[in-house]
């Protein structure tokens, strides 16, 4: 099974994932995580580090971003399958549908549904990429979620506490509402939401893997 954990920046989805395979691997099962993008390990992940980085020599639009994602899947293919043959379970820090949400909320609003349908068939027609068996959206507050950004440790592609999509807040709400519409919506597959904030604070990780896991039933 192909599990994708979804979500804005820093809606605790790397937390999340670790948690759901520690506590399936607890219950006897095997699982593992990948996480997207790959920095190190790919052409398309280095150029998405640069960009989000803000060292590319010009800006580059929703479809190139698009493709860049995608490309970063399709170098991982065949490390995406291999782990799905040695493991019951495969848990992925962001996936396909990231790129939907996220370029569509970088796009006009009126290109949003059109460009969305050609990056899913850019990666699962044209790059054949498998499709998440569940995607399971993380519903974090942008303010939640920008404080917890502000307390991960420095990342390989920048040294700056926010990349160029966490700075921007407007793009995280956007970003936000299009998740929300997918897993109503059921785009692309069957998804879960779940809530990462109860009664002003946020859960703690085992509870929210529990909850995810749950769906996995």
């Amino acid at each position: 099974m192909l599990l994708a954990i979804e979500g804005g920046d820093g809606a605790g989805k790397a937390t999340a994932a670790a948690e759901v395979v520690r506590q399936l691997i607890a219950a006897g099962r095997t699982a593992t995580v990948m996480s997207f993008p790959r920095y190190a390990e790919t052409t398309g992940g280095w150029a998405l580090g640069e960009m989000l980085g803000g060292r590319l020599p010009r800006e580059v639009s929703p479809r190139a971003a698009a493709v860049l994602y995608a490309l970063d899947r399709m170098e991982s293919r065949g490390s995406l399958l291999a782990a799905a043959d040695a493991h019951e379970v495969v848990v992925l820090d962001r996936y396909i549908a990231s790129n939907l949400a996220y370029q569509a909320a970088r796009g006009a609003p009126e290109d949003a549904d059109e460009l969305m349908r050609w990056s899913w068939a850019l990666e699962t027609d044209t790059f054949a990429l498998p499709r998440a068996d569940l995607n399971v959206y993380l519903a974090t507050p942008v303010d939640v979620a920008r404080r917890q950004i502000a307390m991960k440790r420095q990342r390989s592609y920048t040294d700056a506490t926010f990349d160029a999509n966490e700075a921007d807040t407007a793009l995280q709400a956007r970003v936000r509402d299009n998740y929300a519409a997918m897993a109503r919506a059921g785009w692309a597959g069957r998804w879960v939401t779940v809530e990462t904030v109860a009664d002003g604070a946020i859960r703690a990780p085992d509870e929210i893997a529990r909850e995810v896991i749950e769906a996995l039933i």
